[in-house]
Protein backbone atom coordinates (compact mmCIF):
# COMPACT_ATOMS: atom_id res chain seq x y z
CA UNK A 1 0.00 0.00 0.00
CA UNK A 2 1.18 3.55 -0.54
CA UNK A 3 2.01 6.05 1.65
CA UNK A 4 0.20 9.53 2.50
CA UNK A 5 1.54 12.24 1.67
CA UNK A 6 0.80 16.09 2.77
CA UNK A 7 2.18 18.70 0.61
CA UNK A 8 0.54 22.22 0.61
CA UNK A 9 -2.37 22.75 -1.95
CA UNK A 10 -2.41 23.93 -5.07
CA UNK A 11 -4.66 25.39 -7.17
CA UNK A 12 -4.43 22.42 -9.58
CA UNK A 13 -6.32 20.32 -6.65
CA UNK A 14 -9.59 22.52 -6.59
CA UNK A 15 -11.51 20.11 -8.81
CA UNK A 16 -10.45 17.33 -6.01
CA UNK A 17 -11.31 19.85 -3.41
CA UNK A 18 -14.87 20.61 -4.58
CA UNK A 19 -15.74 17.22 -4.96
CA UNK A 20 -15.07 16.58 -1.77
CA UNK A 21 -16.23 19.52 -0.03
CA UNK A 22 -19.67 19.09 -2.28
CA UNK A 23 -20.33 15.63 -0.79
CA UNK A 24 -19.34 16.89 2.64
CA UNK A 25 -22.27 19.17 2.39
CA UNK A 26 -24.47 17.14 0.17
CA UNK A 27 -24.53 13.99 2.82
CA UNK A 28 -22.73 15.48 5.86
CA UNK A 29 -23.69 17.63 8.99
CA UNK A 30 -20.01 19.41 9.68
CA UNK A 31 -20.67 21.92 7.01
CA UNK A 32 -23.67 24.02 7.61
CA UNK A 33 -24.20 25.14 4.19
CA UNK A 34 -26.73 23.47 2.40
CA UNK A 35 -25.87 23.49 -1.05
CA UNK A 36 -22.37 23.08 -2.58
CA UNK A 37 -20.34 25.97 -3.47
CA UNK A 38 -19.42 26.02 -7.48
CA UNK A 39 -15.89 25.40 -8.32
CA UNK A 40 -15.47 29.51 -9.04
CA UNK A 41 -16.66 29.98 -5.57
CA UNK A 42 -14.10 26.98 -3.87
CA UNK A 43 -11.77 29.03 -6.02
CA UNK A 44 -11.84 32.44 -4.71
CA UNK A 45 -11.71 30.80 -1.30
CA UNK A 46 -8.68 29.49 -1.96
CA UNK A 47 -7.23 32.13 -3.35
CA UNK A 48 -8.20 34.49 -0.69
CA UNK A 49 -6.75 32.41 2.30
CA UNK A 50 -3.49 31.98 -0.05
CA UNK A 51 -3.47 35.61 -0.37
CA UNK A 52 -3.56 36.26 3.62
CA UNK A 53 -0.92 33.37 3.80
CA UNK A 54 -3.02 31.03 5.38
CA UNK A 55 -2.19 27.43 5.34
CA UNK A 56 -3.98 25.27 3.10
CA UNK A 57 -2.84 21.64 2.59
CA UNK A 58 -3.68 18.07 0.96
CA UNK A 59 -3.27 14.51 1.93
CA UNK A 60 -2.32 12.74 -1.49
CA UNK A 61 -1.68 8.91 -2.52
CA UNK A 62 -0.74 7.52 -5.64
CA UNK A 63 -1.53 11.13 -7.38
CA UNK A 64 -5.37 11.32 -5.73
CA UNK A 65 -6.03 13.74 -3.61
CA UNK A 66 -7.62 12.24 -0.11
CA UNK A 67 -8.55 14.67 2.11
CA UNK A 68 -7.49 18.83 2.88
CA UNK A 69 -7.23 21.03 5.87
CA UNK A 70 -6.65 24.85 6.15
CA UNK A 71 -6.48 27.49 8.73
CA UNK A 72 -8.31 30.56 7.95
CA UNK A 73 -8.90 33.84 9.80
CA UNK A 74 -11.21 33.52 13.02
CA UNK A 75 -12.70 36.48 12.90
CA UNK A 76 -11.99 39.75 10.59
CA UNK A 77 -10.87 42.07 13.32
CA UNK A 78 -7.35 42.68 13.80
CA UNK A 79 -7.49 42.03 17.18
CA UNK A 80 -8.31 38.04 16.46
CA UNK A 81 -4.91 38.31 13.97
CA UNK A 82 -3.35 35.76 16.43
CA UNK A 83 -6.09 33.30 15.99
CA UNK A 84 -7.21 30.77 12.93
CA UNK A 85 -10.15 28.39 11.90
CA UNK A 86 -9.58 25.07 10.98
CA UNK A 87 -11.42 23.20 8.94
CA UNK A 88 -10.22 19.70 7.41
CA UNK A 89 -12.56 17.58 4.93
CA UNK A 90 -11.68 13.86 4.13
CA UNK A 91 -13.05 11.98 0.72
CA UNK A 92 -15.71 9.81 1.93
CA UNK A 93 -13.66 6.75 0.62
CA UNK A 94 -10.75 7.35 2.72
CA UNK A 95 -12.29 8.17 6.22
CA UNK A 96 -11.38 5.45 9.05
CA UNK A 97 -7.38 6.12 7.21
CA UNK A 98 -5.62 7.94 9.90
CA UNK A 99 -6.35 10.87 6.56
CA UNK A 100 -7.45 13.42 8.94
CA UNK A 101 -5.11 13.21 11.67
CA UNK A 102 -2.14 13.38 9.34
CA UNK A 103 -3.68 16.84 8.07
CA UNK A 104 -3.88 18.48 10.89
CA UNK A 105 -0.76 17.51 12.33
CA UNK A 106 0.59 19.41 9.17
CA UNK A 107 -1.36 21.77 9.54
CA UNK A 108 -1.59 22.81 13.37
CA UNK A 109 2.24 22.52 13.19
CA UNK A 110 2.41 25.17 10.03
CA UNK A 111 -0.50 27.47 12.02
CA UNK A 112 2.60 26.97 14.91
CA UNK A 113 5.84 28.17 12.55
CA UNK A 114 3.61 31.14 11.03
CA UNK A 115 3.17 32.41 14.74
CA UNK A 116 -0.15 31.90 15.23
CA UNK A 117 -1.21 31.48 19.08
CA UNK A 118 -4.65 29.68 18.93
CA UNK A 119 -6.68 27.58 16.60
CA UNK A 120 -10.16 27.21 17.08
CA UNK A 121 -12.18 24.33 15.60
CA UNK A 122 -15.84 25.33 14.98
CA UNK A 123 -17.56 21.92 15.05
CA UNK A 124 -20.94 20.97 13.38
CA UNK A 125 -22.72 18.82 14.29
CA UNK A 126 -20.48 18.60 17.38
CA UNK A 127 -21.69 15.47 19.76
CA UNK A 128 -19.62 13.89 21.47
CA UNK A 129 -18.53 10.75 19.59
CA UNK A 130 -18.95 12.88 16.35
CA UNK A 131 -15.35 11.95 14.21
CA UNK A 132 -14.09 15.31 14.35
CA UNK A 133 -14.67 16.29 18.05
CA UNK A 134 -12.54 12.76 18.54
CA UNK A 135 -9.92 13.97 16.23
CA UNK A 136 -9.50 17.37 17.76
CA UNK A 137 -9.50 15.91 21.62
CA UNK A 138 -6.34 13.18 20.40
CA UNK A 139 -4.84 16.45 18.75
CA UNK A 140 -4.71 18.18 22.54
CA UNK A 141 -7.65 20.29 21.65
CA UNK A 142 -9.87 21.69 24.47
CA UNK A 143 -13.56 21.99 24.80
CA UNK A 144 -14.43 25.37 24.77
CA UNK A 145 -18.63 26.10 24.34
CA UNK A 146 -21.23 24.96 22.70
CA UNK A 147 -23.97 26.00 21.11
CA UNK A 148 -27.06 24.30 20.96
CA UNK A 149 -29.70 23.71 17.94
CA UNK A 150 -27.67 26.59 16.21
CA UNK A 151 -27.96 24.73 13.07
CA UNK A 152 -30.77 22.97 11.17
CA UNK A 153 -30.08 20.47 8.45
CA UNK A 154 -30.96 17.29 7.14
CA UNK A 155 -34.37 18.12 8.84
CA UNK A 156 -33.10 18.08 12.30
CA UNK A 157 -31.38 20.50 14.37
CA UNK A 158 -27.55 20.69 14.94
CA UNK A 159 -25.62 21.48 18.19
CA UNK A 160 -21.71 23.41 17.07
CA UNK A 161 -19.07 23.18 19.71
CA UNK A 162 -15.92 24.82 19.92
CA UNK A 163 -12.21 23.77 20.68
CA UNK A 164 -9.22 25.17 21.19
CA UNK A 165 -5.67 24.76 20.42
CA UNK A 166 -3.15 26.98 22.20
CA UNK A 167 0.35 27.48 20.35
CA UNK A 168 3.16 29.39 20.94
CA UNK A 169 2.37 29.97 24.40
CA UNK A 170 -0.80 30.90 23.72
CA UNK A 171 -2.36 33.82 25.96
CA UNK A 172 0.40 33.49 28.42
CA UNK A 173 3.05 35.22 25.92
CA UNK A 174 2.72 38.75 25.01
CA UNK A 175 3.04 39.00 21.01
CA UNK A 176 6.51 38.59 19.33
CA UNK A 177 6.73 41.83 17.69
CA UNK A 178 9.11 40.69 15.25
CA UNK A 179 6.48 37.80 14.08
CA UNK A 180 5.47 37.81 10.66
CA UNK A 181 1.73 38.38 11.69
CA UNK A 182 3.01 41.42 13.53
CA UNK A 183 5.35 42.29 10.93
CA UNK A 184 2.31 42.20 8.74
CA UNK A 185 0.03 43.85 10.81
CA UNK A 186 1.97 46.94 10.94
CA UNK A 187 3.06 46.82 7.38
CA UNK A 188 6.78 45.57 7.70
CA UNK A 189 8.29 42.34 5.69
Amino acid sequence: MSTIAIRPATAADLDRISEIYADAVTHGTASYELEPPSRAEMGSRFDNLAVGGFPYVVAERDGVVLGYAYAGPFRPRPAYRFVVEDSVYVAAEAKGQGVGLLLMQALIETARKAGFRQIIAVIGDGHADSASVRLHEKLGFRHSGRLEGSGYKHGRWLDTVFMQLSLNGGAALPPDPESLLERKFRGVR
